[in-house]
């Protein structure tokens, strides 16, 4: 009996006496370890386990004997057996103690796991691989209700923002929060439908309730049968890109919308390259007929030599941006008035040169109309008060000053709000509110002029009166720089001064921080990139000296003695927003209340300003 069951299983059986001797076993044991029928009855139970474990096995056989009952054998641990080559395998076995004629035997069911092995090591390198990956991957059950997740690794986790326990059991549609109403839904809702493979570009929400486009891809998994059973999914934040094309449409929209012309040139052939619609309106030309030019064909005023000296600085980088007045000639032959901005740039691997014209005619005949206005005016005022001769200059210059000053700024709040009614979605926002905050900034500008004049008046009329206080040097210096820290350029830095933490001057705040500020924003505005701008404390016995120190274009020298006249502005400077009225006013107000400004300059290296406050100030400024 015993012999017709041991051949009808599988499994290998052995049986062995307590003395560890094989006393009998079956074809499935013989053929498992390459041993011939009855060759390994009467050998050591060691013939089958390998040499590197004999040492410690008669310990566990007498602990078993000891103990008695079935058990699996090596329970815990990884077991081995050796076959007759000497080549290891892995094993399974289930021990169980039985006496027979007075003596104690135990049967071994042996099973070869090999296979069993192979397989599991596959799963945890499959699973260790799908763990590790960088893309979200999550397993959907199909055959379940709602086809919910299952698995999910850790980068997907990272990706979204929930935990593991938070995901599993749910439909990833959570994922969507309250954005239903996208057709990528509904693609990817047939293609679960059907059992298909489908990959969709999807707004998806973290946890936190940020959004991130989402880039996925599923794939159904089939059973025998050809039954879907489950689905993978490959998750992929594709935001950057998405955010980069949006962006890249917008500036597309506005380069074709803009009324100004804006052409793209070829930096080596001076060729045109692509055009706005605006400039193809302008001049009369196609963009294909544009393509064929060189902007000597429209700029009459220019010959090839002459417009290379022109835009030289661009390529020796001794300037990034060139500005100038001529006229732009038609297809049809007429003219009209332009202001041209060049500026180098880079497509790819190519150097390009960004052009922005804008039409002047209405500002030309403007100025003509204000310049023969201003002129008759001045022959009447002449002729009549020779005596007010320099008060007609300032006038003049005053007018021009408030045609540049308040022209600019106003443009820049109608582009603002103009393009402001454009961006309507909600998620336009920042677009928004970059356009809200120049228009504040601009106003703030305009505010800060009109201050300025009224400065002056108050200070022509002796309306001025000063609040002298004892306050820390540090607090409007804190003030001043802060404030100053939104206007730097790139590259620009602003040292700070040494040891004033104690110092404690008497003296109106708000001229001194009215005349810092001056200073501080003439230093960045005047200054290059990566300059860096000083100020230095010292104190003398009687006054407080402040000097501001920048590596800016310097004043002229031969101009250096107009600096504190009202409206002057020297001509290096010209390009810049200014009104020439900071500088007059803060020398006025400190000369009011003992104080004292001086300067030192060099064009091209820098300028250095001083200002001297006494240590007490007298009573009598406050009238």
């Amino acid at each position: 009996m015993f012999r017709l069951l041991a051949e009808g299983v599988s499994e290998g059986i052995i049986v062995v006496n307590n003395k560890q001797q094989i006393v009998a076993t079956n074809s499935a044991t013989d053929q498992m370890f390459g041993y011939a029928k009855e060759e390994l009855v009467g050998q050591s139970l060691n013939i089958l386990i390998p040499s590197k474990y004999h040492h410690a096995h008669g310990g566990h056989f007498k602990d078993f004997l000891a103990k008695s009952g079935k058990r699996k054998m090596a329970e815990g641990r990884e077991l081995y057996g050796a076959r007759k080559n000497g080549e290891e395998f892995p094993i399974e076995a289930g021990l169980n103690p039985f006496p027979l004629s007075g003596s104690t035997y135990i049967m071994a069911l042996v099973m070869d796991v090999s296979s069993r092995k192979a397989i599991e090591e596959d799963l945890k390198l499959k699973s260790k691989a799908l763990s590790s990956a960088i893309n979200g991957i999550i397993i959907t059950d199909a055959q379940q209700e709602d086809n919910p997740v299952v698995y999910v690794n850790s980068a997907f986790e990272e990706l979204t923002g929930y935990a593991r326990e938070e995901i599993l059991n749910r439909n990833l549609r959570f994922l969507q929060g309250e954005d239903r109403n996208q057709k990528s839904i509904e693609e990817l809702r047939n293609a679960v439908k059907n059992g298909e493979s489908c990959e969709v570009e999807i707004r998806n929400y973290r946890k936190d309730g940020t959004l991130w486009w989402n880039k996925l891809s599923i794939t159904p998994l089939k059973d025998s049968n050809n039954s879907v059973t489950h689905f993978i999914g490959i998750q992929n934040d594709i935001t950057e890109r998405i955010e980069a094309e949006e962006e890249r449409n917008h500036w597309n929209k506005i380069f074709e919308e803009s009324l100004n012309e804006i052409y793209v040139l070829d930096a080596k052939t001076l060729r045109f390259i692509s055009a706005n619609q605006g400039a193809q309106n302008n001049l009369g030309y196609s963009l294909q007929e544009l393509q064929q030019l060189t902007p000597l064909d429209l700029k009459p005023e220019y010959n090839k030599a002459s417009f290379k000296k022109l835009i030289a600085p661009l390529y020796s980088k001794d300037r990034g941006k060139v500005q100038f007045e001529t006229i732009h000639l038609r297809k049809d032959g007429s003219t009209y008035p332009i202001e041209v901005h060049f500026q180098i740039s880079s497509i790819g691997n190519k150097s390009v040169i960004i052009s922005i014209i804008l039409d002047i005619t209405d500002r030309k005949n403007y100025t003509e109309r204000l310049e023969r206005t201003v002129e008759e005016r001045t022959k009447q005022l002449r002729q009549a008060l020779e005596k007010e001769k320099e008060l007609n200059e300032l006038k003049t210059r005053f007018l021009s000053l408030v045609s540049h000053e308040f022209k600019t700024p106003l443009s820049s709040i109608l582009t603002s709000t103009t393009l402001l009614t454009k961006y309507t979605q909600e998620e336009q926002q920042p677009k928004r509110d970059k356009h809200i905050s120049t228009i504040r900034n601009k106003v703030k500008y305009l505010d800060n002029i009109l201050n300025d004049f009224l400065s002056i008046e108050r200070l022509e009329t002796g309306k001025v009166k000063y609040n002298l206080v004892e306050f820390p040097l540090s607090k409007i210096i804190n003030q001043v720089i802060y404030d100053a820290n939104l206007l730097l350029k790139t590259g620009q830095t602003i040292n700070y001064p040494e040891n004033i933490d104690d110092v404690m001057i008497t003296f109106d705040e708000k001229i001194f921080e009215l005349v810092l500020s001056n200073l501080i924003h003439n230093a960045i505005k005047y200054s290059p990139e990566n300059t860096k701008i000083d100020i230095q404390v010292k104190e003398t016995g009687y006054a407080l000296q402040l000097k501001v120190i920048d590596q800016g274009i310097g004043i002229p020298k031969e101009e250096q003695k107009f600096i504190f006249n009202r409206y002057f502005r020297a001509n290096n400077a010209l390009l810049n927003q200014g009104t020439g009225i900071g500088l007059n006013i803060a020398k006025q107000h400190l000369e009011n209340l003992g104080g004292n400004i001086t300067f030192e300059s060099e064009e091209n290296k820098g300028s250095t300003f001083t200002i001297e406050i006494p240590i007490i100030v007298e009573e009598k400024v406050n009238t």
